[in-house]
C-alpha cells in the first residue's frame, strides 16, 4: 500500500469514527419524533439518489419478491431505507434510554423458547440475520429478561471507531469479544457450557469457511459458527427474526429449535442445521422484507468465481478451524451499523455498520446488518 492510499485510508477512518461519534452525541439528544423524521430525511434522499447500497438492495429484494413490478420494487427498497434508518436513530438514541423505554420498545412471540433453554442449564445460540434493530433486541434480554449474553466484534480501523461500539454495546449490558482468530469461538464454547447465552448475526458469509444453503431460490453461503457451536457444546440453536410495524414498538419471533442430525458426520449435520437457519430466516425476510438491511452482495452467482484452492490446500467446510468458522460467522450487528447480535457466525455485538452506499463498514467480522463483512472474492463491479 503506498503512502498516498495509507493517508486516505485513515482519512476515511477519521472521519468515520467522527461521524458515528456526531451520531451517538447529537442525535441521543433529539426528542425522538425528530430523530425519527431525521432518520426519514435521510432514507429518502440516498433512496432518490439511488447509489451503489440502493441499486444492491434492489437486486436483492428481486429474489425475495419475484414477482414485483419496477414501481412495487422501488416502493419496497425505500420503505427498507426508512427502516434501516430507524435502526440507527434508535441505535444512537438507546443508550438514553430508560430501563421501561427498553422493556417497552420489543415485542417478541415464542420468548419461552429462549427462556426454557436457559432454565434447563443448556446454553442458548440466538442466530439472526439482518433484520430490524438487533442491538435493540439486545437490550431487550439483557433488561427485560435480566440476562447478560455474550457476543463478538470485529476490529476496526481506527481503533478509536472499535472502541466506540464495544463501549456503545457493553453499555447495553453485552459481554464483546474482539474477533481475533480462534479465541472468540473457544470462549463463546466455555459460555455455552456454563448455560450461557450468545447472539450472533448469521445470515452472510461469502468466505471459503462459508457453509453453501439454497437460500431463496439461489445458492449462498452461511455461516457454519452457529451449528457448529450447538454440535460442540449441546447449546439450543434459535434463529430469530426482527421487524417493525407503525408503532414505536420492533417485532420479533423466535423461531422453534434447530436441532442437531441423529446421524452422519460434523460437515453434513453443520450442512443440515445451517440450511435450516437459512429456511427460517427466509420465511421471516419474506413475511417482512422491508425489514431486511441488505445493502451488500449476497448470492454466489453475483460473485466472480474465485480461483481454485491449491491442491492440498483446502479444509472441509463444515470444520477447516475454530478460527475459520469464526472468521466465517456474524453475530449480533446492526444491519450496517452497530448490532447487538454480530460476529461473523459466531456471532455477538458486532458493530456492522456497513455505509449506505453498499460498502461494508465496521462490521460484525463478516456479516453483520448494516453490513456484513464481505470476505468472499472479487465483487462483479
Amino acid at each position: 500500500m503506498s503512502e498516498d492510499t495509507s493517508r486516505a485510508a485513515r482519512l476515511r477512518g477519521s472521519v468515520a469514527d467522527g461521524l458515528y461519534g456526531l451520531g451517538w452525541s447529537a442525535v441521543k439528544t433529539l426528542p425522538e419524533p425528530a430523530a425519527r423524521a431525521l432518520g426519514r430525511g435521510i432514507a429518502d434522499v440516498t433512496w432518490r439518489q439511488r447509489g451503489k447500497g440502493v441499486r444492491r438492495l434492489e437486486a436483492n429484494l428481486v429474489r425475495v419478491v419475484p414477482d414485483a413490478d419496477e414501481e412495487r420494487l422501488r416502493a419496497l427498497s425505500r420503505s427498507v431505507m426508512r427502516s434501516y434508518l430507524r435502526y440507527w436513530m434508535e441505535s444512537f438514541r438507546l443508550p438514553a434510554w430508560s430501563k421501561d423505554r427498553v422493556r417497552g420498545g420489543f415485542d417478541p412471540t415464542d420468548v419461552h423458547y429462549l427462556t426454557e433453554g436457559l432454565a434447563a442449564g443448556r446454553g442458548v445460540i440466538l442466530a439472526l440475520p439482518h433484520m430490524g434493530n438487533y442491538d435493540l433486541a439486545g437490550a431487550w434480554v439483557t433488561t427485560a429478561l435480566d440476562t447478560p449474553f455474550t457476543t463478538v466484534a470485529e476490529r476496526l480501523k481506527p481503533e478509536t471507531l472499535y472502541d466506540r461500539f464495544v463501549a456503545y454495546r457493553e453499555s447495553l449490558g453485552m459481554e464483546v469479544l474482539p474477533h481475533t482468530g480462534g479465541a472468540a469461538f473457544g470462549t463463546l464454547a466455555r459460555r455455552l457450557r456454563a448455560g450461557g447465552l450468545v447472539c450472533l448475526v448469521a445470515d452472510r458469509d461469502l468466505s471459503a469457511s462459508g457453509v453453501e444453503v439454497d437460500f431463496f431460490g439461489e445458492r449462498t453461503r452461511l455461516p457454519a459458527g452457529p451449528a457448529m457451536l450447538a454440535q460442540q457444546t449441546g447449546a439450543l440453536l434459535l434463529p430469530v427474526t426482527l421487524w417493525y410495524d407503525e408503532s414505536p414498538v420492533m417485532r420479533g419471533r423466535v423461531h422453534p429449535p434447530v436441532e442437531v442430525p441423529a446421524t452422519g458426520d460434523r460437515t453434513s449435520k453443520t450442512a443440515a442445521m445451517t440450511q435450516e437457519l437459512a429456511d427460517a430466516y427466509a420465511s421471516g425476510i419474506a413475511e417482512h422484507p422491508e425489514d431486511w438491511h441488505m445493502l451488500q452482495r449476497l448470492w454466489l452467482s453475483d460473485l466472480e468465481p474465485r480461483p481454485e484452492p491449491p491442491a492440498g490446500g483446502a479444509a472441509d467446510t463444515a470444520g477447516e478451524s475454530a478460527r475459520a468458522t469464526v472468521r466465517g460467522t456474524s453475530g449480533v450487528s446492526p444491519q450496517g451499523g452497530p448490532s447487538t447480535a454480530a460476529a461473523d457466525g459466531t456471532g455477538g455485538a458486532a458493530g456492522t455498520a456497513d455505509g449506505i452506499d453498499g460498502t461494508d463498514g465496521p462490521s460484525g467480522a463478516g456479516g453483520t446488518p448494516g453490513g456484513p463483512a464481505d470476505h468472499s472474492g472479487t465483487e462483479k463491479t
